[in-house]
C-alpha cells in the first residue's frame, strides 16, 4: 500500500517559522569534515632501551602507518554563526508574525538555544519535524539530527514515520534520510552515522 501526503499550508509555516529562526546563517561551500579516531586498536611498536639505573624499559610507540589508517573522515553540522542577539531577533519576529509574546531571553544550555514548538496532537507534528530536518539541509547544509522519544511505542511509530514518508519526501528534495535506532550493541551504526554527509538521523 502506497501512501499520499497532501502538504498543509499550516505544516509548511511551522517549517518555515523553524528555518528562519537561523535566518542569516550562511551555508558552507562544502560540508564540515573532520578526522576522528575509532577507538580500534592500534599496533604498537615495542623498544627496549635503558635507563640511567641501568634498568631495562620498553617503550611503546605508535606505528605511524597503522595510526593513519585508523583515522576517519567524518561530517558535522556546520556551526551556527549568529550571536546571541541575532538569534533573538529572529525568534521574536517570528512570535510577533504569530501573535505569541516576545521571548526576553534565549533559554540556552543545549546548544546555541533551545525552542519549543508546539502543535495540536493529530496535527502532524511528526511530519513537520521530519520536513524541518530537511528544510534546515537544504537551507543550511546541517544534516545531523537526532529524535529523542519518551517511549518505545512512540520510537517504532517515528521509525514508520520515516519509512512511510521516504518517497514523498525523495520526491521534494531529491534525497533520502538515513536513519536507525540507536543500539549499544551495534556502534557500527554510529560510525556510519558520523562518516556519512547525507542526512543522518539517529
Amino acid at each position: 500500500m502506497k501512501f499520499s501526503f497532501k502538504i498543509q499550508q499550516y505544516q509548511t509555516d511551522a517549517v518555515n517559522a523553524v528555518v528562519d529562526v537561523f535566518k542569516g546563517q550562511v551555508r558552507p561551500a562544502q560540508d564540515t569534515s573532520y578526522f576522528f579516531d575509532p577507538g580500534r586498536l592500534v599496533l604498537v611498536k615495542t623498544k627496549k632501551a635503558k635507563n640511567s639505573n641501568g634498568y631495562n624499559l620498553f617503550q611503546q610507540e605508535l606505528d605511524e602507518q597503522e595510526a593513519k589508517q585508523d583515522i576517519i573522515l567524518g561530517y558535522a553540522n556546520a556551526p551556527i554563526k549568529l550571536d546571541k542577539v541575532q538569534l533573538l531577533e529572529n525568534i521574536k519576529l517570528i512570535q510577533g508574525n504569530n501573535n505569541i509574546t516576545p521571548s526576553k531571553e534565549l533559554i540556552e544550555g543545549q546548544g546555541k538555544c533551545s525552542l519549543d514548538i508546539e502543535m495540536e496532537t493529530g496535527t502532524g507534528k511528526t511530519y513537520v519535524y521530519i520536513k524541518t530536518m530537511f528544510e534546515l539541509n537544504k537551507q543550511y547544509g546541517w544534516n545531523k539530527f537526532i529524535i529523542i522519544v519518551p517511549s518505545v511505542a512512540i520510537r517504532e511509530g517515528v521509525k514508520k514515520s520515516l519509512e512511510t514518508m521516504e518517497e514523498h519526501f525523495m520526491s521534494q528534495y531529491g534525497k533520502k534520510a538515513r536513519y536507525f535506532i540507536y543500539d549499544s550493541k551495534n556502534l557500527t551504526k554510529i560510525d556510519d552515522f558520523a562518516k556519512s554527509n547525507e542526512i543522518n538521523v539517529r
